[in-house]
């Protein structure tokens, strides 16, 4: 389907219809062969009302589920539902130990969750968030914070460090349609929420997200894009990418798939590592790295329950969490 829009877009009947539009002369006298230009119109109309149903046709779009299984993984967690299936498993990628989650949403505008601790109080451990959200059936650490221990800012930020304590990154951050934080002048690097599900953004304006109806937002450095529309873009000369830490990593196949890449401690991965493992997997539309080091999380229901348990980290208190959810009402 959204081959389809673009090929329409592009095919021979509207790039001639345009040009024989522009090809049409006046006759002599002034006037134009009315026949003609009625042909024209109609023709550009029909196009116009084919793209405008494709393009509402695409927007309702649920793909089916992305079925992935690894060589030589282990299965941990799993789960199936009308509206959410997922499936976690345990491997070896470069003698790292990591967790690959695949998610299927039914509708992801309104399955994923953020929750977050109090804007520049304290943080949380991610298991305390997630009470907040008993429909939660994964949960994953999201944005990097800055507090006393993590003091580092942007250089782009206005201020001075114990200005952010407590507060995730972001130059622009809103949860649940509330914004915490506008920095107009600041790029943006994150993941946004919308209705329409999960999208990625890499130096645009907080004008540019506003624009999309934002829901909720997660960000960490601005460096931490690592592939954007099919490609990698990962900053390979970056030194924290080529450092081997503990990593959580979300990828997206399409509006409805997701992947969640954990690295974990045992070795720790690089970024540059991260992106090669996912492009050659899932060649994911975009994937962005959230925070990681110890405050690394992956929970999930326990099998034959809806009680969430780590998979791995969760004991450090994060800023905020991601959450799939189950839909209540389908």
């Amino acid at each position: 389907m959204l081959c389809a829009v673009s090929d329409i877009i592009k095919s021979e009947t509207i790039e001639g219809e345009i040009s024989n539009w522009k090809a049409l002369r006046p006759r002599e006298g002034g006037s134009y062969m009315i026949k003609d230009l009625c042909k024209e119109v109609l023709c550009l109309l029909l196009c116009l009302i084919v793209v405008g149903a494709l393009h509402g046709a695409m927007a309702d779009t649920v793909f089916a589920r992305y079925v992935w299984k690894g060589e030589k993984a282990k299965t941990v967690r799993q789960y199936e539902s009308d509206s959410l299936c997922y499936t976690i498993q345990r491997l070896q990628i470069k003698q790292t130990t990591c967790y690959v989650t695949n998610v299927w949403m039914k509708d992801p505008g309104r399955q994923v969750r953020k929750v977050n601790a109090l804007w520049g109080e304290h943080l949380a451990t991610p298991a305390a968030l997630a009470k907040r959200v008993p429909e939660a059936a994964i949960v994953i650490n999201g944005s990097g914070y800055i507090n006393r221990t993590y003091p580092e800012i942007p250089d782009s930020y206005p201020g001075q460090s114990p200005d952010y304590y407590n507060t995730s990154y972001g130059s622009f951050v809103m949860t649940d349609g509330e914004i915490l934080r506008n920095l107009e002048d600041v790029p943006f690097y994150g993941v946004v929420l919308n209705a329409d599900g999960l999208s990625m953004y890499a130096g645009v304006s907080s004008e540019d997200i506003l624009e999309t109806d934002p829901i909720s937002t997660w960000s960490f450095y601005d460096k931490c894009a690592l592939i954007e529309n099919y490609e990698p873009i990962v900053d390979t000369a970056w030194d924290f990418a080529q450092h081997k830490a503990t990593r959580t990593i979300l990828a997206c196949i399409d509006r409805n798939n997701y992947v969640v890449l954990t690295a974990t401690n045992n070795s720790g991965m690089r970024l540059t590592t991260a992106t090669d493992y996912l492009m050659e997997t899932f060649h994911p539309v975009w994937a962005f790295n959230l925070d990681g080091g110890p405050s690394s999380a992956l929970l999930a229901w326990k099998k034959g329950t809806q009680r969430l348990g780590a998979v791995f980290g969760g004991e450090k208190k994060d800023f905020d969490i991601l959450c799939f959810c189950v839909l209540t009402d389908n």
